[in-house]
């Protein structure tokens, strides 16, 4: 479990691993820390869980509906109508496949970790889309640029 948790240290830049691998080694070393596996656990877990997202990145690579070219103002109804025909399609797959792998989850982790991982893969998302610059505050009456 120790390698895991330093994996987050090596996810630095300039250490020879791309932003893919960095961002890989960041999730384990935060889901390792949030779901505090126990070795036994993280041996079933770890498998299952890069299998479930290489199966997720697949259905998006493969699945996902192409943005349109044009706007929708644009489109006919037809070329709307497949759209979203397609976009809901799509988003049957993938809760089909969250639905399979809850299942796998359920029998490897206690159902309060399987929760937890759920939160902190929410939690990993919004610290991963957060500009990493320090947070914006609101200007100051004096700050505030005239006009």
């Amino acid at each position: 479990m120790v390698s895991f948790l330093s994996l987050g240290a090596f996810a630095q830049p300039g250490n020879g691993m791309t932003k893919k691998e960095q961002k890989e080694a960041q999730r384990i070393a935060f889901l390792t820390e949030k779901l505090a596996l126990t070795p036994a656990e993280a041996e079933k877990f770890w498998p299952v869980y890069r299998e479930y997202k290489k199966a997720q990145v697949d259905l998006r690579k493969n699945d996902k509906p192409k943005k349109p070219g044009g706007k929708v103002a644009e489109m006919t109804d037809e070329e709307l109508e497949k759209l979203l025909d397609d976009m809901i399609t799509f988003k049957q797959k993938e809760l089909d496949l969250k639905k399979k792998y809850h299942e796998k989850f359920k029998t490897i982790l206690p159902i309060k970790k399987v929760a937890k991982l759920y939160h902190a893969e929410e939690q990993f998302k919004k610290m991963k889309s957060r500009p990493s610059g320090p947070p914006n505050k609101p200007a100051t009456p004096a700050e505030k640029p005239t006009k």
